[in-house]
């Protein structure tokens, strides 16, 4: 199956990541600046595949109303959580940390986070700002040479 990577189960979950990925948008829906942060952990992919992270900063619940699951994101846990508790590279934690401060306004370094990210996690990034502010651009991310 040549698309199996994004259907791996969650440990949190019963649903593969593209029903979590779903439970996200639902919740975020509504507030440029939540959907914006939700998309880049989304597109993102590590935050949301582990059960660390799944443990401290999301919780999933059933929305009665509308029939569908969602699932909250606590971005300042997030925030706090990968300052120590969560492991991960310095590109990943500041993937985090602009998701954070555009959906809590969470204080980030972005000198930091621009010297620390990819060209490809950078252009992730740049979108998610311009969905915040309610620009749809498409951001293209060049290979440096």
């Amino acid at each position: 199956m040549p698309y199996a990577k994004f259907r791996r189960r969650t440990p949190r979950l019963t649903t593969c990541f593209d029903d979590l990925a779903e439970a996200v948008r639902a919740w975020a829906k509504g507030w440029l600046p939540t959907e914006a942060a939700a998309e880049l952990l989304i597109s993102h992919q590590c935050w949301l595949e582990r059960a660390d992270f799944l443990q401290v900063a999301v919780e999933v619940r059933w929305e009665p109303f509308r029939d569908r699951e969602i699932a909250a994101v606590d971005f300042a846990a997030a925030a706090a959580a990968v300052q120590g508790v969560l492991p991960c590279s310095d590109g990943e934690r500041q993937v985090l940390l602009v998701a954070a401060s555009i959906a809590g306004g969470i204080p980030v370094d972005l000198r930091e986070a621009a010297l620390c990210m990819d060209a490809v996690n950078a252009a992730r990034a740049a979108r998610a700002i311009c969905h915040a502010a309610g620009c749809r651009v498409r951001v293209v991310a060049e290979t440096c040479r």
